[in-house]
């Protein structure tokens, strides 16, 4: 027995080889796949993002300098494409089958590489230098506090240790139904895409990127990866880990180049599926020009809303913080509106909330600069909201001070504002009070006992149904809200929040047939497979079988 328990928990030689080539690798350099050093990143030594394509990395003619978003110094030179050099990556697309790079009947191996690649990629990210490297260059392209930067590296280790081993070919499962008489059998398969895009947008520069082009990997896709150029530099050093995690570099085209070249080079190459997460702009705009072969996350107006039930103050007005105001309110989950039952407007929650927005200062990037929006744009908003009757300044509105973010940019306070639940539901408000502000900015309004319709008839005019939190551990207004409501992922419970997602539930919008999901099976088997259904029909033929008439 001891021997076979030797046995069988012998390393690998590979994976022996693998690691104690990293640990060489770390004494002479300080990452063997990095060729950047987050903190020396500046105007004298410019970070360089360049493209990967037919499986080398290559340069361009055209640079793309990004300015720190910090104090405005042009720090990173991206290697742009632009529209007479998307050629090769249309021909790299092209090359790739529509029934992929691997599939249940074709290179089954390749699913346990993918197995062993996760693995890799995983112990990589749980080490704390190579974790700290990662935290350390999302928070120089997209300003967010240490924490919050090191929960996308956490998650996007999480994950990848989630489908390691066996665990890619468990996202192939089939399944089999008897058929109608001796040898037909009915089969159905998890089938790829082929030639698929993945385009990203800045604000989870890691998580984001890796989570679905791993997902279309496993699948069996070749993808093409498109992220925001203005934090490609973190996909440039992730790509570097994962083919020294074992990422064959044909697998995978990485690009750079602004949305109109990206447009045409999508147009031309005619990808079978493109996931796109961003704007609902660029998403509409994509689901006319690929013809709906598209999956999409795009916006959210996420509402939360108090129940009548009035349980840990403190507690449930620190979620409202995190949740309205970290990484600045730029996420796609992040808390929009607060809908407020009377019961919670007789306690000093919003005195509270006031207290945690004002303690959130740049020196920690608590707060910090919002990178699609300018500060004008985000007090005119607030300015116009502030016109309607009943409405009131709570906190904030103000532009952050003493500092050397660059004017492109945005730097307001965290501010939220009241506004009467009976102005917002006017149709000359509704529109102006549920746009979504990218930024530390949330809309808070109150609802008498009697009022839970007027909210739930708000809700049903949203159009972004993502997000959404129901505080209250009443389980009849549970029922009765999430009952009438759509929201692809939903938080119900005294705890409930709307953002902090993790790896280990569905993350997605719902109530749109091109809503896409991240980080799960489900997710991964509904954004990059399709169902193929193979029929068995080998005989025996009947005895004494004759012709029969034509029907």
């Amino acid at each position: 027995m001891n021997r076979i328990l030797a046995s069988r928990t012998r390393v690998p030689k590979t994976a022996l080889s693998w690691f104690t080539s990293f640990n060489l690798s770390r004494s002479a350099h300080s990452l063997p796949f990095a060729t950047v050093e987050a903190e020396e990143i500046s105007g004298s030594l410019p970070a360089e993002v360049h493209n990967i394509v037919k499986g080398k990395w290559t340069k361009s003619s055209t640079w793309n300098t990004i300015v720190d978003p910090l104090n405005g110094e042009p720090f990173i030179k991206v290697a742009e494409i632009d529209e007479t050099g998307i050629q090769p990556f249309v021909e790299s697309l092209s090359n790739c089958p529509k029934h992929g790079l691997h599939n249940p009947f074709k290179s089954p191996e390749r699913y346990l590489m993918y197995g062993d690649i996760s693995a890799k990629a995983a112990t990589m990210l749980s080490l704390p230098k190579v974790a700290d490297f990662f935290t350390r260059l999302i928070q120089r392209v997209a300003p967010k506090s240490y924490q919050q930067a090191y929960g996308e590296v956490y998650v996007t280790q999480k994950f990848l240790e989630n489908f390691s081993g066996d665990q890619v070919r468990f996202l192939a499962r089939s399944f089999a139904v008897p058929g109608n008489h001796l040898g037909q059998q009915s089969n159905g398969y998890r089938w790829p895409y082929g030639p698929v895009a993945v385009v990203t947008p800045f604000n989870f520069p890691l998580e984001i990127p890796v989570l679905q082009l791993m997902g279309a990997l496993y699948m069996g896709n070749k993808p093409i990866l498109k992220v925001d150029s203005k934090v490609s530099l973190v996909m440039d050093q992730m790509m570097r880990l994962l083919h020294y995690c074992g990422l064959p570099v044909e697998d995978v085209d990485f690009i750079n180049s602004d949305g109109k070249t990206m447009n045409k080079l999508l147009l031309k190459a005619n990808p079978r599926m493109t996931l796109f997460t961003g704007s609902s702009r660029v998403a509409e705009k994509l689901v006319a020009d690929l013809k709906g072969r598209v999956k999409l996350e795009d916006a959210g107006f996420d509402w939360k809303i108090l129940g009548p039930d009035v349980h840990e103050e403190d507690y449930v007005a620190w979620v409202c913080d995190q949740d309205a105001y970290a990484c600045s309110g730029q996420k796609c989950s992040a808390q929009s509106i607060l809908f407020m039952h009377e019961n919670w407007s007789k306690t000093s929650l919003l005195s509270k909330m006031k207290d945690l927005a004002e303690r959130r200062k740049l020196e920690d990037l608590t707060v910090g600069p919002v990178l699609t929006l300018t500060t004008e744009t985000m007090l005119d908003h607030a300015n116009k909201l502030l016109q309607i009757p009943g409405s009131k300044l709570l906190f904030g509105g103000k532009p952050l001070e003493n500092h050397s973010i660059p004017p492109i940019y945005g730097a307001i306070q965290p501010t939220a504002i009241y506004v009467p639940l009976e102005e917002m539901l006017k149709e000359n408000n509704y529109e102006l009070v549920t746009r979504e502000i990218f930024g530390p900015f949330q809309v808070v309004t109150e609802y008498k006992k009697d009022q839970l319709q007027l909210v739930l008839d708000a809700l049903e005019r949203m159009n972004a149904h993502l997000t959404a939190a129901v505080v209250s551990n009443d389980p009849y207004f549970q029922q009765e809200v999430l009952g009438n409501t759509v929201n692809g992922t939903t938080y119900a419970g005294l705890r409930a929040r709307t953002t902090g997602a993790p790896q280990n539930h569905w993350f997605g919008p719902a109530g749109d047939p091109l809503g896409a999901g991240i980080g799960t099976p489900e997710a991964i088997k509904l954004v990059w497979s399709c169902h193929r259904e193979i029929i068995y029909d080998v005989g025996p033929m009947p005895k004494q079988w004759e012709l029969p008439p034509s029907t």
